[in-house]
């Protein structure tokens, strides 16, 4: 099979018996073996349970009885997810030699579905950065110019599926870490709604805001790997009770009627002009396909960076606390309790988790507590209160997902330049909405560009429809990077 086969291509050429999971576990197993090195997209190739995974795959399709639409796909899964038996690392030294004992809630439902998991990918530490700069391991580069930054933090995962090095993915979209990353190397990635996947056994880095969420090649496959891990979990107190759809069943009802709203604040200044064009020019292609297109606002956009860099660093603060060194990961000796732990700290955390630790420590000390974190959750609620209006006119929301376009390694060394890049995907995850990034078009330089969609609440399969609607009208995913 080709190495941009979409999921749903290679489980139907397995139903067939034109191809087999063993085969093509192989194929990315050499693939990765051959590029990897370029890209940097894996942290750990787990070669040995992968090819096990296929081979019990292959068993099920000769025997009739596959699994789920998803048995026997290859997938790359972030490094910040808790793998039974293999080394998570979440980017980071303070948990360079860290083995779970246990399975994060998504990673037991995709082997429950018999999906075969190539390994680790390569992510900003803890998840707190745009670019994958931030890893204490490696360097991961876009697969469509190798000088840039795949995005962040799932950069990964995201140059995984581009690169031909995984069918498909997940990562964590905390203020848009995944859907960032998607637009940058020119893949989907779709942001569920908050709780809508488990988060047990996620490594928690803003336990408000994380979000797990998939990479995909096409919206066919977005919706059999949401599919695949969303619904409630009793060991996340967070998980929403609620009945999940058959996402993929609905995606080809089209867009006739559909009201798609654009937020004036969403195409301001610092807006790169070519994305601009591709995004409107997007917006166009829904509205010929029989959406009615109108102008929204959403007026506290502005205050969404802010915000976000409150609350986000609080919550890490509180949560990278259990990194101590006295429970497991990276222990530094020192002369007493205090000493040890202050050396296991300054060793472990890099730069950009040192920064936002004291960030949030400061938001959240006695006597600011109020004047930073309470009045970041009042301004959150506003946003909130901004969407619900725009929904009361609305189906979805059509807006651009990134800035600009991806950057070359280095060039956003200040730390408020890169927390700009985020400025149109945080509000949603602020929100806890669900939103998607989708191929909209190319820069003259030929870097992809993203269209973001968000929906309402719960409403996943709406933005689902309109992003397949919209994908199915444009040629933008035929085209990929060629690493060889």
């Amino acid at each position: 099979m080709e190495p941009h086969a979409t999921i749903h291509e290679l489980t139907a050429a397995f139903a067939k018996g034109t191809a087999s999971p063993v085969a093509v576990t192989e194929g990315y197993l050499a693939r990765i073996g051959a590029l990897d090195d370029k890209v940097g997209a894996y942290l750990t190739v787990t070669r040995d349970q992968a090819l096990a995974a296929a081979r019990a795959s292959e068993a099920r399709y000769r025997a009739g009885a596959p699994l789920s639409p998803l048995d026997g796909a290859p997938l790359a899964i972030k490094d910040v997810f808790c793998t039974a038996g293999v080394r998570t690392t979440c980017g980071s030294k303070i948990l360079e030699t860290f083995v779970p004992p246990y399975d994060a809630t998504i990673v037991a439902r995709l082997r429950k579905a018999g999906a075969v998991l190539l390994g680790k990918t390569n992510m900003d530490e803890f998840a707190m950065g745009s670019s994958t700069e931030h890893s204490a391991f490696k360097l991961t580069r876009n697969p469509w110019d190798l000088a840039r930054v795949p995005g962040g933090s799932s950069g990964g995962s995201a140059a995984a599926v581009a690169g031909g090095l995984a069918a498909g993915g997940f990562g964590t979209d905390t203020g848009g870490s995944v859907r960032q990353p998607a637009a940058f190397c020119g893949v989907i990635g779709f942001k569920p709604t908050y709780g809508r996947v488990s988060r047990y056994g996620l490594i928690a880095f803003a336990s408000s805001l994380d979000h797990v969420a998939p990479f995909a090649l096409d919206i066919l496959d977005t919706a059999l790997l949401l599919g695949a891990v969303a619904g409630h979990d009793p060991l996340d107190a967070t998980s929403v009770d609620a009945t999940v759809p058959d996402y993929a069943a609905a995606l080809g009802a089209g867009v006739k009627g559909l009201r798609v709203g654009v937020p004036d604040e969403y195409f301001g200044a610092g807006l790169d002009p070519e994305i601009d064009r591709a995004v409107r020019a997007a917006v166009d292609v829904l509205r010929d396909l029989g959406a009615k297109v109108e102008p929204v606002s959403l007026p506290t956009t502005s205050y969404g960076v802010a915000t976000y860099y409150v609350v986000a660093p609080a919550e890490a603060s509180s949560n990278l606390a259990r990194y101590d060194g006295v429970k497991y990961g990276l222990r530094v000796a020192g002369k007493d309790l205090i000493d040890m732990v202050s050396r296991t700290r300054a060793a472990g955390f890099g730069p950009e988790v040192k920064r936002r630790i004291m960030l949030g420590t400061y938001a959240l000390s006695a006597g600011y507590h109020d004047a930073y974190y309470g009045q970041a959750q009042k301004v959150r609620t506003l946003v909130r209160q901004d969407f619900e209006k725009a929904f009361a006119r609305v189906d979805v929301l059509a807006a651009p997902t990134t800035p600009g376009v991806a950057f070359r390694h280095g060039e956003k060394a200040d730390p408020l330049a890169m927390y700009m890049n985020d400025v149109y995907t945080i509000p949603a995850s602020m929100t806890g909405l669900p939103a998607v990034s989708v191929p909209c078009g190319f820069s003259a330089t030929g870097l992809p560009i993203g269209l973001q969609l968000i929906g309402r609440t719960l409403d996943e399969s709406t933005l689902l429809r309109a992003a397949h609607a919209y994908e199915q009208a444009t040629p933008w995913r035929e085209r990929h990077p060629s690493l060889a």
